[in-house]
Parts: C-alpha cells; structure tokens; sequence
C-alpha cells in the first residue's frame, strides 16, 4: 500500500511454457492495483526489477502497463496478467509504478519483492 494505493502481485510457475533442459522458465503474474484513496490515479509508468538465482538483472521500464495507461477512481481496481522468463529455477521480482493524479501530481507506488519459485530449484539455504 503507497498513500492509499494496493497493489497485490501473484505469481505461478508455468510447466507447459518451461524448457528446464535448456534452463528456460517461465512465470505468469497477476497483478491487482486498488484505489483506496480519495483520489484520481493514472498509471502513467512501470518499473520492475527481475533478477534470477545466478544474479542477472533485468529491468524492464515503460509506459503504463500491458499498453494501457489506466486511470483508477476512488474505489476503483485495475487488474492484468504478464509474465517473466528467467534462465534460472528461481529468482526475484520487485517494482514501481509512477502514478499521476488528476492535478498532475506524482507518486511513486512501490511492489515489494516476491519470489519467482518453481519444483526446479533444488537449492537448499545453509
């Protein structure tokens, strides 16, 4: 939550679209962007951080999302679905949407960082 904004990611490993022997993964993620507050919010810009268990970094910037820039009234959600490949059975992911509100106003809503797991990554913390 960012001044009245809820943004709520969930990922899923997708089997049918992964290629383990040539270390390609995929997940689909959902994304849920809620306006709680009194205000007026156009997403106007994404941010996302991906990074894999090897370390490799992907940043992946644009306008809006999925194309659209969706403006959200009081009470109002927007929700899609995108996905991420990684070369790597687990990773990272963590975000930024620049907002702006009907007075032109801008906010930075952050998306803490989730984890990307598949039934691949046979790593084990020490």
């Amino acid at each position: 939550m960012t001044d009245g904004v809820r943004i709520r990611v969930r990922p899923r490993f997708l089997h049918d679209e992964s290629e383990p022997g040539r270390s390609k993964y995929f997940w689909a993620y959902s994304v849920d962007v809620e306006n709680e507050s009194d205000r007026i919010w156009t997403i106007a810009r994404r941010h996302w951080r991906i990074v894999d268990s090897a370390g490799r970094l992907q940043a992946v910037d644009g306008d809006g999302v999925i194309g659209q820039t969706p403006t959200l009234g009081p009470g109002e959600r927007f929700s899609y679905s995108s996905g991420a490949p990684l070369a790597t059975p687990s990773g990272m992911m963590s975000g930024t949407y620049d907002l702006v509100d009907e007075n032109g106003e801008e906010m930075v809503a952050v998306i803490p960082a989730f984890s990307l797991d598949s039934p691949y990554d046979t790593s084990r913390p020490s």
